[in-house]
């Protein structure tokens, strides 16, 4: 049985495609291009307790109309500044706002603006990056109750649920 045969506690199936609204907030990087292809730009982070040692990245991924990854590119931008510390999910610091706007500039001109996406999965240095889709698989007790969610990772930092086309998410 496939993921998306499934059913959570309320019965529902595995989402194939989510809004990510455009916001103030993790959200402020999404959009189209002028050519119409769908983005998102975000600053992915690995916990500096982590067995993979921490890190910060940029990371910018480009959709099709339909939401499906066309293409990603991440750079990472090596150690929280500071003594690493989170004082929550967030962090700013000048080498991440320039890799956010170069970016943006190698798409650019762009519209922000809400997106539909199809969540995905990949491998950069040994981490694991996406909109990943988190949910049961067929070895879990049916009394567990469990619901299907969407994690941008590493860092865990936006987690989408249903309904699907609300564009909320917990942070």
């Amino acid at each position: 049985m496939s993921n998306t045969q499934l059913r959570d506690a309320n019965g529902e199936t595995a989402p194939e495609r989510f809004l990510i609204a455009h916001d103030d907030y993790h959200a402020r990087h999404v959009g189209r291009t002028a050519d119409g292809r769908q983005f998102f730009v975000t600053t992915p982070f690995v916990w500096a307790n982590s067995s993979a040692g921490g890190g910060e990245f940029a990371a910018r991924y480009l959709f099709d109309d339909d939401g499906v990854l066309l293409d990603a590119t991440i750079i990472p931008l090596g150690q929280r500044p500071g003594d690493g510390r989170m004082p929550g999910n967030v962090s700013a610091f000048a080498g991440q706002q320039s890799a956010v706007e170069a970016l943006l500039e190698e798409i650019g001109p762009v519209t922000f603006a809400d997106i539909t996406i199809a969540p995905f999965r990949l491998t950069y240095d040994g981490v694991e990056f996406g909109m990943i889709l988190n949910g049961p698989d067929e070895d879990d007790d049916e009394d567990d109750e469990w619901y299907w969610n969407v994690t941008i990772e590493p860092g865990d930092f936006m987690a989408f649920y249903s309904p699907w086309d609300s564009g909320e998410y917990d942070t």
